[in-house]
């Protein structure tokens, strides 16, 4: 028997998502499982018309309202953009500046993602009804979550709620107990990560310090302090709260190891420049490259296309991001994503893509091994990397890698010189910025005539995550990754929202 599930609209993400899921009861199991899986962004915003015409230098600011969680990722790769097509180059304090801003952007995205947004697929909220201990914090969290279940409260009373009524949670109390606990702290990390973000960003979650070759103001010791005080306490979470969490999710739900794989094949930009450079070749803390079939290739962006033939969008298809266009069509296709793909491939992009290129490219030796020991401490292979669990792990290890760099790039800033340099405005030229949101892989293609942007194209981590089929009917890789799930109960199918949250979809990104 075939049965359609859905989930719209997918709770605990950033935007309008819609999953679809064709399922069919085995008939000698009795299990559902899902056959063909739709993902479908469900609106339009048009920010890359409304760039048009206007000055270059407004593009990091319009960019950045792209999304509220991964602002200063499309500002710094609008600035990246710009730069090439100015023909300048970073400031050393301007790169590292931007490098911090970024840093803290990915620690507050990163926690928020696992505490805020995922764990709640995992964790049972109402154990802690059962706490009768004395811990003022988790009394209160008892009083908090009893309140909110009496009253049925939306968020942000409880961002909690609505949750999934299963039997599909942590059986443990303590176990619960202990993770509802880091839910409440990770709340307050997450303010100290915006705080730190805002010595050098001036702002946030919209930042107005990003200028083409680094960032406003100088580098003074006050500013450097005020990083290094919220990074201690940032650091100290991360290596003795988060980590230690991600392991007990993880040994609760071993099956998620196996659960979730999209297609395969991942993709990378690279991250945090660490040369005044800028362009695909630049080298970066995390590096770039793309993984197919399991082999390692250098990033080469020619290869990359965008196919429209389930998209709501009339323009050609096939097209590279530098001809791209995003005529809407709202009676064609079924998501408001186009379908990018790399050398005809259809990629994952995100902490796992990262990690992958990282463990079969030219990556750190020392990084390498931090991989190597958490995939043997849970007793899985590299290859487990492409799975639920796997994304969470990669996410944790990047946290873990990019909060011990921050204090290395504090210890490099100069004092009491600027972060950015003089530069004037071409009549005419084109740059792209390649870099890595939280969530993946984010390039910015602009090109310039008579000193206005005459064209504006991005393609964002959840275009190639959420991506429709492609005109060869390709799925995206969440479609993928839905395919062949196990739904216990169709009516509360937490088994694909585990498995759509572990790409941390962005779909206010998606559409752009």
């Amino acid at each position: 028997m075939t049965q359609t599930v859905v989930l719209s609209p997918l709770t605990r993400i950033e935007g309008h998502l819609a999953i679809h899921l064709e399922t069919e009861e085995d008939s000698s199991s009795g299990r559902t499982i899902v056959k063909k899986a739709r993902c479908e962004g469900e609106m339009f915003r048009g920010l890359e018309t409304i760039l048009q015409g206007r000055d270059p230098l407004d593009a990091q600011q319009i960019t950045q309202r792209i999304c509220g969680v991964c602002p200063i990722a499309h500002g710094i790769a609008s600035v990246m953009a710009q730069e090439m097509a100015f023909g300048i180059l970073p400031t050393r304090n301007g790169r590292i500046a931007q490098n911090l801003i970024l840093a803290a952007e990915y620690l507050h995205s990163h926690i928020l993602h696992f505490y805020h947004l995922a764990a709640l697929d995992f964790v049972d909220i109402t154990a802690i009804l059962k706490y009768n201990g004395t811990d003022p914090t988790l009394v209160n969290l008892r009083n908090w979550v009893k309140n909110a279940l009496d009253k049925n409260l939306a968020f942000p009373g409880a961002p909690f709620l609505p949750r999934t009524e299963t039997d599909q949670y942590l059986k443990a109390d303590e176990a619960n107990w202990r993770l509802i606990e880091s839910y409440a702290k990770a709340l307050k990390i997450r303010t100290l990560a915006h705080e730190m973000a805002a010595v050098f960003g001036a702002k946030l979650p919209h930042s107005t310090s990003l200028v083409p070759t680094g960032v406003t103001g100088e580098v003074t010791i006050e500013r450097v302090l005020s990083c290094k005080s919220r990074l201690e306490q940032i650091k100290t979470f991360i290596h003795m709260v988060y980590l230690p969490d991600l392991f007990t999710a993880a040994s609760a739900f071993p099956q998620y190891w196996d659960i979730g794989k999209s297609q395969g094949n991942f993709l990378s930009y690279g991250v945090f420049r660490m040369e005044e450079k800028t362009g695909e070749a630049v080298r970066n803390f995390l590096p770039s490259g793309a993984v197919i079939g399991g082999t390692y290739q250098p990033l080469d962006t020619s290869k990359i296309r965008e196919f429209v033939e389930h998209s709501r969008y009339s323009s050609a298809s096939g097209l590279h991001p530098w001809q791209g266009a995003a005529q809407p069509a709202p009676l064609k296709g079924y998501s408001w994503i186009k379908a990018p793909r790399y050398d005809g491939q259809v990629m994952e992009v995100g902490p796992a893509a990262r990690v992958m290129v990282l463990c079969l490219g030219p990556g750190n030796p020392e990084m390498k091994k931090d991989v190597q020991d958490a995939l043997a401490a849970a007793g899985v292979s590299l290859e487990k990397i492409n799975s639920v669990l796997g994304r969470h792990l990669a996410r944790g290890l990047e946290a873990k890698w990019i909060a011990d760099q921050c204090d290395r790039w504090l210890d490099e800033l100069e004092i009491g010189k600027p972060a950015a340099a003089d530069f004037d405005l071409p009549e005419q030229g084109s740059g792209v910025g390649l870099t890595e949101a939280p969530r993946g892989a984010l390039g910015h293609w602009l090109t310039i005539q008579n000193y206005r942007i005459e064209r504006y194209q991005c393609i964002v981590p959840t275009t190639w995550n959420c991506s429709p089929r492609d005109d060869r009917g390709q799925p995206g890789a969440v479609e993928k990754a839905l395919e062949g799930t196990v739904i216990q109960n169709p009516a509360e199918p937490i088994e694909a929202g585990r498995i759509v949250r572990s790409f941390d979809p962005c779909i206010a990104c998606a559409v752009h």
